[in-house]
């Protein structure tokens, strides 16, 4: 490594960005040749690309921080903005979902009934596995947040359990949502109601699988002491993105399942 005299991390020339930009568009089009021609080929070849992509990605990025220490308190600090910038994002991105929702609802077309739910539409009952997955969510939050407080106060153990409790409970609410899906008595081509319900629920469902892939990797980060109680932004983020997702759910389980069946 060359010495320099300031607190910035210069990133050096990576394949990374280029074969991610190679496998997302190799996505895209087996996505678009899988609706036309039922043929998913294409597509798991890219996938496959995009999994070797970010594995190799996060390794280099886990080095950095770890062995190379170019992670110092200046670039920790861009990270830090550069994930509530990302979340920032991320709100205005299910708020256009809340929008669609609560557009429709509160002055339900003519060619639906004028009526919400429409006529025909058999909604799901907010007591039953909705509110068991609010359960669940709301209980890995606090489980995340042991976990923390674990490391914060170099208990190994105790942010181990945390993790782990964290990430079952998020494979947990999967499994539920998809047996819910399964279950459905109608689809997202069910007028509005289907559309917006799927399109918010099921956006949501792929941002927990996101943040359960976020922390599992922290999980095996902290297994092999990559986190100290004073540098662990990677664990910080993973948290700062399930607390993000509990709290969307909680808007969608009153929005959706509560007021809007």
């Amino acid at each position: 490594m060359l010495m320099h005299n300031h607190p910035f991390h210069m990133v050096n020339q990576s394949p990374w960005p280029l074969t991610g930009a190679i496998a997302t568009l190799i996505m895209v089009s087996g996505l678009t040749k899988w609706f036309h021609q039922f043929s998913s080929t294409l597509m798991t070849m890219g996938t496959i690309v995009m999994i070797f992509t970010v594995v190799q990605w996060w390794r280099d990025i886990i080095r950095e921080s770890t062995i190379q220490g170019n992670h110092t308190n200046k670039v920790i600090k861009g990270l830090q903005w550069g994930m509530i910038l990302f979340i920032t994002s991320e709100v205005f991105f299910f708020v256009s979902f809340f929008w669609a929702f609560f557009h429709s609802s509160l002055s339900p077309a003519i060619n639906i009934g004028s009526m919400w739910p429409p006529m025909g539409i058999e909604t799901f009952n907010p007591i039953q596995i909705p509110l068991l997955n609010t359960a669940i969510l709301l209980t890995s939050g606090v489980t995340i947040t042991w976990a923390h407080h674990g490391l914060m106060e170099n208990n190994y153990a105790e942010s181990l359990q945390g993790l782990m409790f964290t990430v079952m409970l998020g494979i947990y609410f999967s499994i539920l949502q998809a047996y819910e899906y399964v279950e459905s008595a109608f689809t997202i081509s069910d007028s509005i109601y289907g559309s917006s319900f799927f399109m918010a629920t099921g956006f949501h469902g792929i941002h927990v699988i996101i943040g359960t892939t976020f922390i599992l990797n922290c999980l095996i980060r902290h297994y092999f002491f990559h986190f100290s109680s004073n540098h662990h932004f990677g664990f910080e983020a993973a948290a700062w993105y399930w607390h993000f997702v509990d709290v969307v759910w909680l808007f969608l389980y009153i929005s959706l399942y509560w007021w809007g069946s």
